[in-house]
């Protein structure tokens, strides 16, 4: 670390939870993002402050005026242009010494096979079931652990999911790859614009505990926000001894 970042990660420095060791932790790490939107806009600018060494951030989707009731990597003046880019300038306004990688493409199970296994952790900020599904797929495959966050209208839930840890569900565990789900977008339902923000920020926060290795992740709990009581409830989640995805892969794995 030279003498700008111990200036610039002071504040992370002084904790003892954090400390040099930590921090440097942070700047070796990778973190993929998928999703520019509302949830990935503050988990990456949260994530390109705190000194995350690598980014990678996926979208296939250009920034709308609709976006920016919520979606705070973006301005006005970058209406149009890859959601991707637009958060790459964000993170660069703030920290540019952080390496982002832009991927203007769907997040498809062959890329995501790619761009997990180089991950140090991973965050779902998507809003798309087959994309949540495949996410998680390909965290189990390389064992690496998901960060899960979602919102719609006043209502929030985060939680991990760490493939490391033989107790810890997948999101296949909660939600199964077979069932039939009908999808609820912003577009029609809405969403309450500050939500994104709080509910990305822990994204944020989980990810650099993983990655410093600091106290206890959300993993085997499931974190929901009623934002109009502005009141949380925990739902303990466990690993489902019939799941497809995780219990198939263990068992590949120790034959």
């Amino acid at each position: 670390m030279n003498d700008d970042q111990l200036l610039r990660y002071s504040r992370h420095i002084l904790l003892d939870e954090v400390g040099i060791e930590g921090q440097q932790a942070i700047l070796d790490a990778h973190v993929l993002i998928i999703g520019a939107g509302g949830l990935g806009s503050p988990a990456a600018l949260y994530l390109a402050a705190s000194g995350v060494g690598q980014i990678t951030i996926v979208d296939h989707d250009q920034v709308d005026m609709t976006n920016l009731q919520r979606q705070i990597a973006h301005t006005t003046d970058r209406v149009g242009q890859p959601k991707v880019q637009s958060a790459a300038q964000a993170m660069h306004a703030i920290n540019p010494d952080v390496q982002v990688r832009c991927i203007q493409e769907r997040a498809t199970p062959e890329l995501l096979d790619q761009l997990v296994a180089q991950a140090t952790v991973v965050l779902d900020c998507c809003d798309n079931y087959q994309t949540r599904q495949a996410v998680n797929a390909a965290c189990v495959r390389h064992r690496v652990p998901l960060v899960a966050g979602a919102i719609i209208r006043f209502d929030g839930q985060i939680t991990v999911f760490d493939p490391r840890q033989t107790t810890s569900p997948c999101y296949a565990c909660l939600f199964s790859p077979d069932e039939s789900f009908e999808e609820v977008q912003c577009s029609t339902m809405g969403v309450f614009a500050p939500l994104v923000g709080i509910i990305g920020c822990m994204q944020a926060a989980e990810s650099l505990k993983i990655i410093a290795n600091i106290g206890n992740s959300l993993a085997g709990k499931l974190l929901m926000l009623d934002g109009k009581s502005m009141e949380w409830s925990v739902m303990k989640t466990s690993r489902n001894s019939d799941c497809l995805v995780c219990n198939t892969h263990s068992m590949h794995l120790h034959k």
